[in-house]
């Protein structure tokens, strides 16, 4: 499919949703987004995988990178996309028009339209964020170009209601197991069911009270959750294996060590193991570019508390937020859409202080 950059963001978005682009299958999406972008002169572009990076390079004092995924979550019969109204209000509703190809769309309409920025500017458009780190576009794009990630300053498109939210929380996935003995159901005295045992597990964390913890100013809320069970082996067999996923989003003043230890202890006893972890990002908004891009676009300033790739620049020691349409409660959610007017908001948001600095 071709993308027309001369579109308006609300149209953009329309077409990159319609273009699925599930984690792991965003090919056909970043080929779109590499031959849109590459008709545009004053952009340098550098693709890695399905990660497309399009820079401008005029000597400016500073540089901003701008950076968005293009993966959602799985597709639930809501694509392709279609134009709904809302107590007045018009929305386009469908995957990925939260998360976050709504804030991609904007920042492919900028790249083509902004040749003489006040500042330079590396955009980047990603895969797969909606997974597991080890397979995220960006962060195997820095391990074989780290020079591209050099910047004054970072803003990640992801939904965060057309306001700024700072850092995000860090996340942690666990697996907690249980085994037990099998035996015929008729006779399950015999054995020793592992389904069963893991009982206290899911007790420990139906009991668990989120807390929220301040940080550089704003207050973030932390999460555990069970999001997932595995167990069994027939209809009539008392299974001796039982696995519950667990998930912790843990407040960016913690390491990843401290949330595993936390982890461990919660559910000592168990056997726990460590299957993926991603460190917060304090909020980064005392830099005096994080500050004006704040006064610029007229935001207030919130803590953002999934977890996104303001990480991978806050590891780096760059400033970053997020900034673009669509409310997080609607990410991943099978009604996902998107105020039309919060798109064309962030656009102006983003042209204005990309312009005038």
């Amino acid at each position: 499919m071709m993308l027309d950059l001369t579109a308006s963001s609300v149209e953009l978005t329309r077409a990159i949703c319609d273009i699925p682009s599930v984690s792991g299958d965003e090919t056909a999406l970043a080929d779109a987004i590499e031959h849109a972008i590459s008709a545009y002169p004053h952009l340098e572009v550098i693709r890695h995988g399905n990660t497309i990076v399009a820079r401008t390079d005029l000597g400016r004092a500073q540089r901003v990178a701008i950076a968005g995924h293009i993966d959602t979550v799985p597709i639930n019969e809501n694509v392709p996309t279609r134009d709904i109204e809302i107590d007045g209000a018009a929305y386009l509703w469908g995957r990925g028009t939260v998360d976050m190809k709504s804030g991609a769309a904007v920042q492919l309409k900028l790249a083509a339209e902004l040749a003489e920025p006040s500042v330079d500017i590396t955009w980047m458009w990603y895969d797969n964020e909606e997974v597991e780190a080890s397979k995220n576009g960006l962060g195997l794009l820095a391990a074989v170009r780290p020079d591209l990630f050099q910047a004054d300053f970072a803003i990640l498109g992801e939904p965060s209601n057309g306001e700024v939210e700072g850092g995000c929380n860090g996340t942690m996935r666990a697996i907690v197991r249980t085994t037990g003995v099998r035996a015929h159901a008729a006779r399950a005295w015999i054995g020793e069911n592992a389904i069963h045992r893991a009982a206290p597990i899911l007790a420990r964390l139906a009991e668990y009270r989120a807390r929220e913890i301040a940080v550089d100013g704003l207050l973030y809320r932390e999460s555990m959750s069970a999001v997932r069970i595995t167990g069994g082996v027939a209809g009539n067999v008392i299974p001796d294996a039982c696995e519950v996923e667990v998930n912790y989003r843990f407040a960016p003043s913690k390491s990843a060590a401290d949330a595993e230890a936390h982890i461990r202890n919660l559910l000592a006893g168990f056997d726990v193991e460590i299957t993926d972890a991603a460190e917060g990002a304090r909020p980064g908004l005392d830099a005096p570019i994080a500050r004006d891009f704040v006064a610029a676009v007229g935001a207030e300033p919130r803590p953002k508390y999934g977890w996104t790739d303001v990480a991978r620049f806050s590891a780096l020691g760059i400033p970053a937020v997020n900034y673009g349409p669509g409310d997080p409660h609607l990410a991943h959610h099978d009604e996902e859409r998107v105020p039309l007017a919060q798109i064309d908001a962030v656009e102006r948001g983003l042209r204005a202080w990309l312009s005038s600095r």
